[in-house]
Parts: C-alpha cells; sequence; structure tokens
C-alpha cells in the first residue's frame, strides 16, 4: 500500500450520499468530511493510506459514524487496491461502539478495522430512504406461484452514486408515466433497442406498456440517469413471480432486470461499468435478503454476456423461452461485495471532482 506521503494527489472531493448529503475533501495527509457546510468529521492518513486517525468528530455518533463511512467509501474508491481501513480513535467509545453496533466496523487483534464489504452495504450512502426495513414476510399466492408479498413501490428517485472514474452521479428514480412516456417510446423505437426487445409502436402502445408494468406489484421500472441526463431504462423483478421462475429453482428474493440503453453517447465500456454495478447495488441494498441477482439476455446477444461475464455474473444455462432463446446468468450477493465489483477491475486513483 502506498505512503500517504508517496500518493501525488492534490486536493480532490468525493461527494456521498443523496443529493451529496456528505462530502470528503483530502488535501495531502489530511481528510475532512462536511455535512450541510459543518465539519462533521476530520481524520489524518497515518504512514499507510489504509491507517487512520481520527481527529476530530462530531458529538451526535451517528453523523460522525456516516462520516467515517463516506470516508472509507472515498478513499476506497480512490485506492481500490486496499482491502481495509485501520482506524485509530483517541477518545471516540462512543464512536467505536456506534461504528459496531452498525456492523460497519469490528474489533481485529485490538483495532478498529473496515473492510469495503461492509462499507458498501451501508443503506444511508445510497438509498434515497435507507431506514425503511425489509418487508415483513408473509406469502401468497399469484397466478398459481407462492411468493412472498411485496412491498409498496417506491416513487421518485431510489438511489445515487458518485463515479469517481466518471466524476458524475449515476442516479435511479422510478419511472412515471407522465414524465417518462417520451423517453420510453423514443428508445424503444430505436433499431438497436428493437433488435432485442421487438417493442417498437406507437405511443400509445408503450402508454400501455409502461402503465402494466406500473401496475404489476412485482416489477419496478427504473429511469437512469448520469447527472440531470436520462440514458437508460431499466425492470427489476422478483424472479418468483417472473416468467423465469419456472426454469430454475428461484428464491424468494431473487431479483432479475432488463436494460434499454436509449442514448449513444452513454453507451461503451466506461459507461458499463458504472451503471451496471450501480444497478446491482441498488437491489442488494433494497432488500437485504436478496441473495442472488438473475438475469436472461438473448443467447445471441454475445457482447451483453460479454459485458455481465466482467461484472460478475456467472453463465448457468441456456434455455428456450417462447419468444427466445436466452442464457440464464446470476451473481450472487457474496461475490458482489467480497470481490468489490462496484469498482472495474481496471479502476485506477480518481480523478477530482
Amino acid at each position: 500500500m502506498n505512503k500517504a506521503s508517496d500518493s501525488g494527489t492534490g486536493p480532490r472531493a468525493f461527494p456521498v450520499g443523496p443529493y451529496s448529503a456528505l462530502t470528503v475533501f483530502q488535501e495531502g495527509d489530511r481528510l475532512r468530511v462536511v455535512a450541510d457546510d459543518v465539519t462533521a468529521l476530520e481524520l489524518r492518513l497515518r504512514d499507510r493510506v489504509d491507517h487512520l486517525e481520527v481527529l476530530k468528530a462530531s458529538k451526535d455518533s451517528q453523523l460522525a459514524a456516516r462520516a467515517v463511512s463516506a470516508a472509507a467509501e472515498a478513499l476506497f474508491a480512490w485506492w481500490p487496491g486496499a482491502d481495509r481501513i485501520v482506524l485509530g480513535l483517541a477518545d471516540g467509545a462512543s464512536l467505536a461502539r456506534e461504528l459496531m453496533d452498525s456492523g460497519l466496523a469490528f474489533m481485529s487483534e485490538g483495532q478498529l478495522v473496515l473492510l469495503p464489504e461492509l462499507v458498501m452495504q451501508r443503506r444511508d450512502n445510497w438509498l434515497m430512504n435507507p431506514g425503511r426495513p425489509p418487508f415483513p414476510q408473509l406469502h401468497v399466492m399469484t397466478d398459481g406461484r407462492r411468493h412472498p408479498r411485496r412491498a409498496a413501490k417506491p416513487t421518485g428517485k431510489v438511489y445515487g452514486r458518485f463515479i469517481p472514474w466518471l466524476s458524475q452521479v449515476i442516479s435511479f428514480r422510478v419511472a412515471a408515466l407522465e414524465n417518462d412516456l417520451h423517453l420510453l417510446h423514443r428508445w424503444m423505437n430505436d433499431h438497436r433497442v428493437d433488435a432485442f426487445w421487438n417493442e417498437a409502436g406507437d405511443l400509445d402502445k408503450h402508454r400501455r406498456y409502461l402503465a402494466g408494468i406500473l401496475a404489476d406489484p412485482h416489477m419496478l421500472p427504473l429511469i437512469g440517469c448520469f447527472g440531470d441526463q436520462p440514458f437508460g431504462y431499466f425492470e427489476l423483478y422478483w424472479a418468483k413471480e417472473n416468467r423465469i421462475a419456472p426454469f430454475y429453482d428461484a428464491g424468494d428474493y431473487d431479483r432479475g432486470w432488463h436494460v434499454v440503453v436509449g442514448e449513444d453517447a452513454f453507451r461503451g465500456r466506461r459507461y458499463i461499468s458504472a451503471w451496471l454495478p450501480s444497478l446491482m447495488h441498488y437491489m442488494f441494498l433494497d432488500d437485504c435478503r436478496t441473495q442472488r441477482i438473475v438475469g436472461e439476455p438473448a443467447a445471441a446477444h454475445s457482447q451483453q454476456l460479454r459485458n455481465l461475464e466482467r461484472s460478475g455474473f456467472a453463465k448457468i444455462k441456456n434455455f428456450d423461452f417462447p419468444h427466445k432463446r436466452a442464457t440464464l446468468v446470476m451473481l450472487l450477493r457474496e461475490r458482489f461485495f467480497a470481490d468489490r465489483l462496484w469498482l472495474p477491475a481496471d479502476a485506477g486513483p480518481a480523478v477530482s471532482s
């Protein structure tokens, strides 16, 4: 691990949390985490960039814990090779307890340790409603399929994340019929999209289509944005109630997805390495019981299959839907977090924001 003095970085910033609720600033070996123009945490990088010393922390232990989490996310993004952060607290028993009680840190050989796979499961850094608990389980029957009753769908923005290699924030919001129909209509009529979706048509067709998805309890339509620019349409589904369920042993909280990247400017590997893991991250955070994410791309869609393999999806098998030959792909929660798949394998130091 590089020494802090050898890191070669100038001042830089890393926004964390919905609407950049926290911002991590680094200059030399010092870090500050600012919330609403107030410094919530000051830290110093010690001899190694994976050793942090808390110099000053907010007396609000929950805010201080959020700030520690934000600083850790920034450091793990800036130095992707770091596998842990050792946190020094001269006089911070309450903060240490808050970090351990929330599962963000643990004691190892007398040291307080943060791991990236723990940091990236702290929901309030990315979700708009992080305090929402898992929906109580009650099994019901739908069309002959037994599955857990699903929570009411969210509205508005649900997720946001700063992408350091793009210096942009990606976000997902629930599609709204009155605001997003024109986008869906244009994208579905793109010849590149229609080649795999086969949903080209007039505005009325797409109005009925989106209205049907919004009314279906097992589906969640999302619009993806980089900054303020919409770039794609995503359909998330609970696998147990989906057409995919008969083709594998679907778990109660397995989730799947479909994608349309509608804007040419946001195609390509740099953007795929941002939106694809961010979408997976959202699904894993949305319900802690989701252990697997599945997909069923067309078996002939070789480029998408290569992208999925690079992103940690395993190819399970080929099978036949009535409308296409598909490949079942699967991503495990454990692999996503343990292998830190929210960052591209070749991610280098982030550029300044």
